[in-house]
C-alpha cells in the first residue's frame, strides 16, 4: 500500500511539474505568434498605404520594393493558411515547412522566421 501511495505521489508531482512547464511553453509560443501576427498586420497596412501613394506617383523605388516584398509575404501566409483547415494541420504545416526548407523554398512569411 505504501509503495502504491509513493508511486501515485511521484506520478502526480511529475504530471503537475510537466503541466506547468508545458503551460509556460504554450504561453511563450502564443505570445510569439501574437507578436508575429501584429508585425504582419502593421506591415500589411504600410504596404497598402504605399500602393495607394503609388497611384498618385509619390512612391520611391525602395518603398515600392518593400511593399512588393510584403505582398509576397502576404501570399506566403495565405498559402500556408490554407493548410490550417486540413485535418492533421499540426502535423501537416511543420512537414510542409520542413520540406520547403529542404528544397530551398521559403514558405513562412518574414514575421514568422526566427530572428538571428
Amino acid at each position: 500500500m505504501r509503495l502504491v501511495k509513493k508511486t501515485y505521489n511521484f506520478i502526480s508531482d511529475f504530471i503537475s511539474t510537466q503541466g506547468r512547464r508545458l503551460k509556460n511553453e504554450l504561453i511563450t509560443e502564443l505570445l510569439t505568434l501574437k507578436a508575429a501576427l501584429a508585425e504582419e498586420s502593421s506591415e500589411t497596412k504600410s504596404m497598402l498605404a504605399t500602393y495607394a501613394k503609388y497611384t498618385s506617383g509619390e512612391v520611391s523605388r525602395i518603398e515600392m520594393n518593400k511593399a512588393n516584398e510584403q505582398f509576397r509575404d502576404l501570399i506566403r501566409a495565405l498559402g500556408i493558411g490554407i493548410f490550417a483547415f486540413l485535418p492533421l494541420a499540426p502535423i501537416t504545416i511543420p512537414l510542409i515547412v520542413k520540406i520547403g526548407r529542404k528544397v530551398g523554398v521559403d514558405i513562412l512569411p518574414s514575421a514568422f522566421r526566427r530572428k538571428e
